[in-house]
């Protein structure tokens, strides 16, 4: 199973876009003055186009490890090669010992300054305009709810596999 793994912060404050208004009515868009934010952990599975995000308190080794532990768990008896990034939560004793421990699951770090060939990054691209655009939702927790609901329950198709050729040939692997 391939999938593609990065991670995100969500901010109360609403992100603005078009919106129709009546002529010389432009509407007042509220923004918290707070930094508060939540982080956020997710995979793209790059064959079937799901999404497996969670919450996270912190975005370090150790979090990153026990996310993927939870991946690890969901996907029992199957050899992952995890697509991602090379920002610093993603080394570390933590997660030596995490792959030490489970040979089944593989990374490859994409190219430094490539976020457009992590196919995760177009999941959260799609996830801020369905969820976070224009929302008036007054609460951190009711925006986070909102954001992970989306995120786990849509398909986000991917054409990486296609682009590089893995879909044709992808039969002989079973």
């Amino acid at each position: 199973m391939i999938l593609a793994e990065d991670e995100a912060s969500l901010y109360l404050q609403a992100t603005t876009r078009a919106v129709w208004a009546p002529k010389g009515q432009t509407p007042v868009t509220r923004v918290h003055p707070g930094r508060e934010m939540t982080h956020f952990y997710g995979v793209l599975n790059l064959q079937t186009g799901q999404e497996i995000a969670r919450c996270a308190d912190a975005l370090n080794a150790g979090a990153t490890a026990a996310y993927l532990k939870e991946i690890l768990a969901a996907i029992p008896d199957q050899p992952i090669l995890l697509l991602g990034d090379r920002g610093p939560c993603h080394s570390g004793p933590p997660l030596r010992e995490l792959l030490a421990a489970n040979p089944r699951l593989e990374t490859l770090a994409l190219p430094v300054a490539s976020p457009d060939l992590n196919p995760q990054e177009h999941v959260w691209k799609a996830a801020r305009q369905a969820a976070l655009h224009n929302h008036a939702i007054p609460h951190r927790a009711g925006l986070t709810e909102r954001f992970e609901g989306y995120l786990n329950c849509s398909v986000f198709p991917s054409s990486l596999l296609d682009h590089y050729g893995f879909n044709p040939i992808s039969p002989m692997f079973k």
